[in-house]
């Protein structure tokens, strides 16, 4: 076990997931102005669950001993279209996954960073299921079908 390798994953999860929920609260306005109720209530309780992770990883990294960052985030897209939008969370649930895994594999000899990890690996896991099932579901439906459902 590399507990270098453990903080600089927990302080990248901090950095990253914070932006994320940030990113998440936006849509949920935009998707609120247009009318889309459901989804912005989607995205506002998944905005809520990311920042419980971070004060998680926060926590973990000080009960570590290690100093926690306030780094900076790089800009991140904002979408109207709520298609575009799903795609975009998608892939970044895809590529984060594929991330997390080394970092839960890294943490296996500290069991509460590796339990940390995998409740989160879940949950984002659970996260992608999702959007991977409404892209699916606009298809089939269409477009204006789908629409409905989230009003």
């Amino acid at each position: 076990m590399s507990k270098e390798k453990i903080v600089e994953g927990l302080q990248a999860i901090v950095t990253g997931l914070s932006q994320q929920a940030d990113g998440h609260m936006i849509q949920s306005k935009i998707f609120a102005a247009q009318g889309f109720s459901k989804l912005a209530e989607k995205y506002s309780e998944h905005a809520a669950e990311e920042r419980g992770y971070v004060e998680k990883c926060i926590d973990r990294l000080l009960d570590l001993g290690c100093d926690v960052k306030n780094e900076s985030k790089p800009e991140s897209p904002v979408c109207k279209d709520p298609i575009e939008w799903l795609k975009h969370d998608l892939q970044v649930s895809k590529d984060g996954l594929a991330w997390l895994k080394t970092i839960v594999d890294e943490s296996k000899d500290d069991l509460t960073t590796f339990d940390l990890l995998k409740d989160y690996y879940k949950d984002e896991e659970s996260d992608m299921y999702w959007a991977e099932q409404q892209l699916e579901l606009a298809e089939k439906i269409g477009l204006q079908n789908w629409y409905a459902t989230l009003i």
